[in-house]
């Protein structure tokens, strides 16, 4: 595992394309009029900082890959960085393709994370999700393709309807992309959510704490078994390619938050 990261920057962008069922974070899908004001303001903020250079750059979301390849990058060009510093961009499998993913790795972009949640379709559908799980294959194909080598998938347990087997085949999909990280999160049900409120109304119901325990549990064994240690509550990794900026968190680093609702 590399030493302790120096400082990063976290940006949040807080656009989708749609929103999932279970999400409560600060995101809007009937905003993209403001998207290019919103990128002024990000380098505005970068520019009156003056940063030194840091060691990681997070893009979050929402959904940043959304935004077009000169959008995010501009903010990214902001942003000034040391020699090997990690440059992560979360991705939607839906909104991403080679010309986007090449001009990211142009401007420095090195790690990927791509918001799989599950390689199941009716449990992405019971989660609001809207890719087909075959793209987060030809997401991955295009990373490669560009020369990004270093990615992130990222899955959700325990949606009511998922069965252990199913959460095991995701487990079994997801590995066979090859991806050198994995983050495993249980689902959670946060009140205002369309998912908060069917189950407040008992129109749905909400995970069973056992059954997120026992994925878990699998989650971790299949993991661990496959090289991929557990290195943080809920991400996992081969030697190496721990999320740097993961670190700098957990770690007690120092961090700048750009953007409507980063904190830093």
């Amino acid at each position: 595992m590399r030493s302790r990261a120096r400082t990063g920057v976290y940006v949040h962008i807080p656009f989708c394309a749609a929103r999932c069922d279970y999400c409560d974070f600060a995101t809007w899908t009937d905003r993209a009029h403001l998207v290019d004001a919103y990128v002024d303001a990000c380098v505005l903020d970068l520019q009156r900082r003056a940063l030194p250079p840091v060691d990681t750059v997070f893009f979050g979301g929402g959904t940043p890959s959304l935004l077009a390849a000169p959008q995010l990058t501009t903010i990214l060009g902001a942003i000034a960085r040391t020699s090997d510093a990690e440059v992560t961009v979360e991705c939607n499998p839906d909104s991403v393709d080679v010309d986007k993913l090449r001009a990211y790795a142009d401007a420095g972009v090195n790690r990927l994370s791509f918001g799989v949640q599950s390689m199941r379709s009716h449990v992405l559908l019971a989660l609001g999700r809207t890719h087909d799980p075959d793209n987060v294959a030809r997401a991955v194909d295009a990373a490669r393709a560009v020369g990004i080598e270093r990615y992130n998938l990222d899955l959700i347990y325990g949606t009511p309807g998922e069965t252990v087997d199913d959460w095991s085949a995701t487990l079994d999909a997801a590995l066979a992309l090859g991806p050198g990280h994995v983050s495993a999160y249980a689902l959670t049900v946060e009140p205002g959510t369309p998912l908060g409120k069917a189950v407040a109304a008992g129109e749905r119901l909400a995970p069973d704490d056992d059954d997120q325990a026992t994925k878990y549990e699998l989650a971790d064994d299949r993991l661990t078994a496959s090289g991929r240690p557990w290195y943080e509550v809920s991400n996992w990794a081969l030697p190496g390619e721990e999320c740097r900026h993961n670190l700098l968190y957990w770690q007690g680093g120092e961090y700048t938050a750009i953007g409507c609702a980063g904190h830093g």
